[in-house]
């Protein structure tokens, strides 16, 4: 069907429509005549394959897979036979003479309105010299005759500008079966939270576009005589053009093999003012740490020649000149509309760009800016470093943790606690009335939070925090192990000073310390002195090997606190943060908004690590197990977790060089009476759980499996199993690897899934 197009203005809008032929489940999109003799060009749909194609019909010279789809060259009458019964090819004329020798953007509509591609194809008219455009309006249509390009011809009236537009409606959805649409959240690249979004029902129309004969249709029906062809959506937009530089459809026309990269970044309005259209001109957001561009291409087809296949991503058989790169803007309020900003990307992520503000003054749109942060430059109190923990049942374990982060130089302790029993609450009474730390209870249940989250928040207004110059959030198994200079704070704080001059956050990476094979619980013998066997440097697996502790300055660049690091950056200020590695290593920003844990690329030990004893004795481990988690409060700790993190493959004693210190400050403090009572009435009441629990048989029988051989055996060799075999447990391995004698070097076990074995 045609409707004429009409002037206004120098614009002409046409609209054209596929009236696609089907046969069962084939469908021939289109057919196009070629030349003036009987020759015919037809464009089949996804599923068609070349075997498709039997028995008598018209003469087919070629037959092209392309993408899911086919392209069928021929000449005669007759039908194309297909399982789904015979298509009848009808070809049309080529309409090559609507865009003939201009300079076109081939866009495929979702649901952009018909002012917003106004607004699109106008910039593009002004700033790089557009001349035409054919958009595909796949929008499922509404029963009336192009009303888009209608309401498109309307809102383009009036406007100064030699423009042709072609716009086309497919007659059938062109997308992906099976997929939501490209205009619901879940189909956005960045946006967050989409493992708790409802999955939209599926919608063939606007979902990602799954006919690959597409484009080769577009081009022999429409696009064969125009000048130069960029692949630009209507949410897609070049920067204004500088000076007098070639535009992006002279750069197709100049480029040797007439074909050039297009790549493009998303972008977002910080928001749009309530009631109002999201314009061009909103966009002013750019992600900081964005890494995948969108690949699109540009091509003269004069130049590249006709034969070459155009794609969805390229055209095939040409190289883009690799000195040219043409980038665009991906609009993302447009492409996925009436939605705010966070749904769609992660606010923290977020900062303007001065190019992107630049377009929007030029287009005379005044955006909503992004609010400007305030940034502590001086620290609260240099001289102070806080821990913030969470403990349920550790007395046994306070007085040497408490005395090791005293001896490097830790002065406070922010410690909350809940529902405990063996005296803990009453040991953290004491040592606070000391002046030692200060004790909270956990407001979990108020807040209606896990513990440790809890906690947090109630932290971030504690006058402790907010004087401390360095502060972090750990637990009572971690110990931070510096390993130059003297192993205090001051001696990592200067090295990072000197590295990295305003370096002001460090991870601080496990290293999982096991049970050294140690049954019993031994109060007098120190833990970091009874537990030195870890598990290797490089130790990707289980995934929580390499998870890692944040030390920070405390100058806001990050809203509140953390369990592995600080949380809600700021991101205006992301260009301040300076994040080192164990090894004193930068780390890339892409792990500044929710990075947790290291990888090959980033981890490392040479300054400090975050020594981790998990497991601790068996016995102990009992207790442990019973108390339950502070965090994941409904996982078990039971054989699964004793696997993944009780790791004894290598030793590493290089902690042991604080130990005379850290024995001197425990027996200054246990010089106290009061102090050592309370640390001997929690050590008796450990002891009074081990026995109760060890008297019930089926902790004993647990007990018994963490001490067996197979289990000491297995916390040697978890470097040779692959992550599925921790997901699993270690009842997956068979008896002949865990208890073989040893195993070689370079042995690897995994499992395809729960109980298949694979080697």
């Amino acid at each position: 069907m045609t409707v004429p197009g009409t002037q206004a203005g120098g614009i002409a809008v046409h609209h054209r429509a596929w009236t696609p032929v089907r046969a069962g489940e084939f469908l021939m999109l289109d057919c196009v005549a070629q030349g003036d003799g009987p020759g015919w060009l037809a464009f089949l749909g996804a599923g068609a394959t070349p075997e498709d194609l039997t028995g008598a019909g018209p003469r087919i010279a070629e037959v092209r897979q392309i993408g899911a789809g086919l392209i069928v060259a021929g000449t005669g009458g007759g039908a194309i036979l297909t399982p789904g019964g015979p298509l009848a090819p009808a070809p049309v004329p080529p309409e090559t003479g609507l865009l003939a020798g201009r300079d076109v953007a081939l866009a495929f509509r979702l649901a952009e309105t018909p002012a917003q591609v106004a607004a699109w194809a106008l910039w593009h008219a002004a700033e790089h010299g557009m001349t035409g455009a054919l958009i595909v309006d796949r929008a499922a249509p509404d029963g009336a005759p192009g009303p888009f390009a209608d309401a498109l011809r309307a809102a383009l009236a009036g406007a100064a500008a030699d423009l042709a537009v072609v716009v086309l409606s497919p007659g059938v959805p062109l997308g992906r079966a099976g997929l939501a649409a490209e205009t619901h959240p879940l189909m956005a690249p960045d946006a967050p939270g989409k493992d708790r979004m409802a999955a939209p029902p599926p919608d063939p129309w606007l979902s990602p576009l799954g006919e690959g004969a597409v484009h080769e249709a577009l081009k022999w029906r429409f696009l064969a005589g125009a000048r130069a062809v960029l692949t630009l959506d209507p949410c897609d937009v070049l920067p204004p053009r500088a000076g007098d530089a070639p535009s992006a459809f002279d750069l197709c026309a100049q480029a040797t093999q007439g074909v050039v990269l297009l790549v493009g970044r998303r972008v977002y309005p910080w928001r749009v003012r309530a009631g109002a259209e999201a314009a061009i001109g909103d966009h002013i957001c750019r992600q900081f740490d964005a890494r995948r561009g969108i690949a699109r291409w540009g091509v003269a087809p004069a130049v590249a020649g006709l034969d070459r296949t155009w794609r969805a991503t390229r055209v095939a058989f040409a190289r883009p000149d690799p000195a040219v790169t043409v980038p665009f803007w991906r609009c993302m309020a447009l492409r996925v509309p009436g939605r705010a900003t966070s749904e769609l990307v992660p606010k923290t992520s977020l900062v303007e760009d001065p190019a992107l503000l630049a377009m929007a003054d030029r287009l005379g749109h005044r955006p909503v800016r992004a609010p400007v942060s305030a940034v502590r430059t001086a620290l609260p109190d240099p001289g102070r470093t806080a821990i913030v923990t969470t403990m349920k049942n550790e007395g046994p374990f306070i007085l040497e943790w408490l005395a090791f982060h005293r001896a490097i130089g830790v002065s406070d302790f922010l410690i909350y606690t809940n529902d405990c029993t063996d005296g803990t609450d009453a040991f953290l009474d004491l040592l606070q009335d000391k002046g030692l730390v200060q004790h909270r209870d956990n407001p979990f249940r108020a807040m209606n939070l896990k513990p440790q989250h809890a906690a947090l928040q109630a932290a971030e207004g504690e006058d402790v925090i907010a004087r401390a110059g360095w502060a972090i959030c750990m637990d009572v198994d971690e110990f931070i192990n510096i390993r130059l200079g003297d192993g205090r704070l001051p001696a990592l704080y200067a090295a990072m000073e000197a590295a990295h001059p305003g370096a002001n956050m460090i991870a601080l990476t496990w290293r999982l310390f096991g049970n050294a094979d140690v049954d019993a619980f031994d109060p007098d013998v120190p833990m970091i002195a009874q537990f030195t066997r870890c598990a290797p440097e490089v130790v990707r697996k289980p995934h929580q090997a390499w998870g890692f502790k944040t030390l920070f300055r405390n100058i806001d660049l990050y809203k509140k606190l953390g369990v592995h690091r600080p949380k809600g950056l700021r991101p205006d200020l992301w260009d301040r943060v300076v994040w080192l590695n164990g090894s004193g290593a930068r780390l890339p920003r892409e792990m500044f908004r929710n990075g947790w844990r290291s990888t090959l690329e980033t981890y490392g030990y040479d300054w400090v690590q975050l020594n981790h004893y998990a497991c601790r004795s068996a016995e102990s481990f009992l207790v442990k197990r019973d108390r339950g988690r502070v965090n994941h409060v409904d996982r078990d700790q039971g054989l699964n977790y004793w696997f993944r993190m009780n790791h004894n493959a290598v030793e590493d004693r290089s902690i042991l060089r604080m130990l005379p210190a850290m024995l001197a400050e425990r027996d200054r403090l246990l010089a106290d009476p009061a102090i050592a009572a309370a640390h001997a009435a929690c050590v008796a009441a450990h002891r009074a759980k081990i026995a109760a629990l060890m008297a019930r048989p089926d902790q004993a029988a647990f007990h018994a499996e963490l001490t067996g051989a197979r289990m000491r055996l297995l916390s040697r060799r978890l470097h040779h199993f692959g992550a599925a075999v921790f997901n699993v447990g270690p009842q997956v391995i068979p008896d002949e690897v865990a208890l073989a004698p040893e195993l070689p070097a370079d042995f690897f076990f995994t499992v395809a899934h729960a109980g298949e074995a694979a080697h």
